[in-house]
């Protein structure tokens, strides 16, 4: 019977068939922690280049923005549904979102919403889900986003991203 290796060993050491996997329990850990934990992504050998509904790119579908680890964000924060309305408006105006972020919100008001960079899991989970998906945009012309997380009703834009 081969030897299963340790979760921490190279993936191309790893060679269990299926029924070696079925005769020994020690075999199925390791396979469930191989294929939930370090399972390769996109490297299948032979994968058909160009073709099926995997492959190129995701321009112009609508799927979100490239994946990032981290990102400088800013947020208005208004307690109140009423008010967080009234900061939209003043969005949808032109107004310039630190302006409008310093008019209108409860929290870092004085630096226009910064709330400098964050990276993933720091956050609310509500207010990342939309934070992260967001595009890069300035104060100036901004792309926004709203969250309702247990602090309020955020309105959340995205500076930088990487």
């Amino acid at each position: 019977m081969p030897q299963a290796t340790s979760p921490t060993s190279s993936r191309a050491n790893i060679r269990l068939s299926l029924l070696d996997i079925q005769r020994e329990p020690s075999l199925r850990v390791h396979h469930l922690l191989y294929t939930t934990v370090m399972a390769p992504k996109n490297n299948v050998k032979g994968a058909a280049k160009g073709k099926g509904k995997d492959a190129g790119d995701d321009k112009g579908k609508g799927k979100g923005v490239k994946g990032a680890q981290s990102i400088q964000v800013r947020h208005i924060l208004c307690e109140k549904h009423s008010k967080k309305e009234e900061a939209l408006e003043k969005l949808r105006s032109g107004t310039k979102f630190d302006e409008v972020a310093r008019e209108f919100s409860e929290d870092k008001a004085r630096q226009g919403g910064a709330l400098g960079w964050k990276t993933r899991g720091s956050l609310d989970p509500a207010f990342e889900n939309v934070a992260f998906e967001l595009e890069a945009s300035t104060t100036g012309n901004p792309k926004y986003g709203e969250a309702k997380t247990g602090f309020g009703y955020h309105i959340i834009m995205v500076e930088g991203r990487k």
